[in-house]
């Protein structure tokens, strides 16, 4: 192999413009890249940007080749900018590390280290030990948010968990009597949307889905086929084959979480109508959610919304199992309504988070917290 290019002079400034590019790039892939991190990337040279990509459904290709694939010949002698270590294995693909030489790059500048045992630095090794110069950590942090799933699935064995609650004035999600009621407005509404399209999953109850009969879809202009895995805790199988969630499973997929002792005839009726069936062991007459979310991690599963009612949401805080919180402030109040966590106060929720940010969107406050 020929000598690795002479490295131009780097530019500091210039490393973080192409990098907080390669950042919004990867962006682009998530909820739609798993079991594979959404990673995005950038091939640079003297100031030109020669080619970009990020994960392309499905966890392939990865954003380096893609990038690499764009740049050409051009490659050669070229800086590549990825928001994560790239791969050192023979999986379903080649290892990206063996493309990246194959192509004269002369220069990696890489956000993070891939934590995937598989990878763990080999990545960033064998290419140093082809002359090419590798620094590590550029907008570490931005980029450490960005792949919270993936790194939270490969040390935890469970997706990253964000909870979205919408919460009246006084404190309440629903009226009286469990009655489905709008609490915020159509801004508010299309940020869920965004969120939904983020997401590799939703999860919501039976609960919710007898009371309201939801699309749990992407509402926002031409990004339906962005809509998550639909996730439904029902333990007795007691969703209805003409609501929604069934109806459309074969457009948007749907997964129903039940109990063991299910009639196999309720599991294949909603097989027929192409439902993902998973049987999950119960204690106390409650999914386990540690176990749930392993389960779903297993699966592939890296980032996980949940958007159920007061008792899921509650299920989820009691287990100390929420990463993320988003929750949408209204103005109206509902008298006599329901509260957010059942059997909890709101404080046990916001109290084990760190609030990292408030914005107002429309006539609603939407509110942004994390693990601190």
């Amino acid at each position: 192999m020929t000598a690795v290019p002479a490295i131009a002079a780097v530019d500091p400034a210039q490393d973080e413009r192409f990098m907080q590019l390669a950042l919004a790039l990867g962006r682009r892939s998530l909820g739609r890249a798993w079991p594979n991190p959404a990673v995005g990337a950038v091939v640079a040279k003297d100031g030109v940007i020669l080619g970009r990509g990020w994960t392309q459904a499905g966890g392939r290709p990865h954003a380096e080749t893609e990038a690499l694939g764009r740049a050409g010949k051009a490659a050669r002698g070229a800086t590549i900018y990825t928001t994560l270590e790239p791969c050192s294995h023979q999986g379903k693909t080649p290892p990206c590390a063996d493309a990246i030489i194959r192509a004269g790059i002369a220069r990696v500048v890489s956000a993070l280290e891939d934590p995937n045992p598989e990878v763990a630095g080999q990545g960033h090794a064998r290419m140093r030990e082809k002359g090419i110069a590798v620094e590590v950590g550029l907008c570490a942090n931005e980029a450490r948010r960005d792949h919270a799933g993936h790194i939270r699935r490969i040390t935890q064995g469970r997706p990253q968990v964000l909870l979205k609650l919408a919460v009246s004035a006084d404190g309440n999600v629903g009226a009286a009597g469990r009655k489905p009621i709008a609490i915020t407005g159509e801004d508010a509404r299309l940020e869920v949307s965004l969120l939904r399209a983020h997401s590799d999953a939703i999860l919501i109850g039976i609960g919710t889905v007898l009371s309201d009969n939801p699309s749990l879809t992407c509402r926002l202009p031409g990004m339906l086929d962005h809509s998550p895995l639909r996730v439904v805790l029902d333990a007795q199988l007691r969703v209805p084959v003409s609501f929604s969630m069934v109806s459309t499973a074969r457009e948007t997929p749907t997964l129903i979480v039940c109990a063991p002792n299910v009639t196999p005839l309720a599991e294949q009726v909603l097989r027929d109508k192409g439902v993902e069936v998973l049987r999950l062991a119960l204690t106390d007459g409650r999914f386990d959610i540690a176990q749930l979310l392993k389960a779903l991690g297993e699966r592939g599963i890296t980032r996980l919304m949940v958007e159920g009612g007061p008792k899921v949401a509650a299920s989820f805080v009691k287990a100390n199992l929420v990463d993320e919180a988003v929750l949408f402030h209204a103005p109206k109040t509902i008298p006599d309504g329901i509260p957010a966590l059942e059997g909890l106060p709101f404080s046990a929720l916001t109290d084990r988070l760190k609030r990292v940010s408030s914005e107002p969107v429309g006539v609603d406050t939407m509110e942004r917290f994390e693990r601190g």
